[in-house]
């Protein structure tokens, strides 16, 4: 089971329902192709409603959702494009063929409905991306703090004991 003290629920991330649900979606999706036991803990913290809160985990999520949004990218692109030819067409034909020219219209309103599902799973995705950058950017800023404050300390112990570490054991 993941430790609280390395997770945070998805419910206090501040994403919708719908949100939630992608972000469990795609840990799960992340996890299934990085392998290893960490992948292992972040499949296990998506389905207890878990974020893990380790570098690792995170920049595996974060490389998920880039590639997810350039795939997304590439369809929008590719359907604006397709809009665009339908649209040339469209205008060509509307003159001579009424029959025709509904069914492009159709065809358009479908491109055009995929491009307004796929742009608010643009949105959404680029959202749920930037609160794991965010956390991970967290996660990293602490551990470096814990770093320096590891060495920090290790440091002062030993000069500590080198300068007035002795004359304290005398004075017992």
């Amino acid at each position: 089971m993941a430790s609280p003290a390395n997770s945070v629920p998805d419910t206090q991330l501040g994403l919708t329902n719908d949100e939630i649900a992608l972000l469990r979606h795609h840990q799960q999706a992340a996890a299934s192709t990085a392998g290893g036991s960490s992948s292992r803990a972040a499949s296990r913290a998506s389905s207890q409603g878990l974020l893990l809160l380790d570098t690792a985990s995170l920049a595996s999520l974060g490389r998920h959702f880039d590639r997810l949004m350039q795939q997304i990218q590439a369809r929008l692109d590719y359907l604006s494009e397709q809009s665009a030819m339908v649209a040339q067409q469209q205008y060509d034909r509307a003159g001579n063929l009424i029959q025709t020219a509904d069914s492009e219209i159709a065809r358009f309103h479908d491109i055009l409905r995929q491009i307004d599902e796929l742009e608010l799973d643009f949105d959404r995705i680029r959202h749920i991306r930037d609160i794991v950058r965010s956390y991970r950017a967290r996660v990293e800023e602490m551990e470096q703090q814990m770093e320096h404050s590891g060495t920090s300390s290790r440091h002062r112990h030993r000069h500590g004991e080198g300068s007035g570490g002795s004359s304290r054991r005398h004075r017992r």
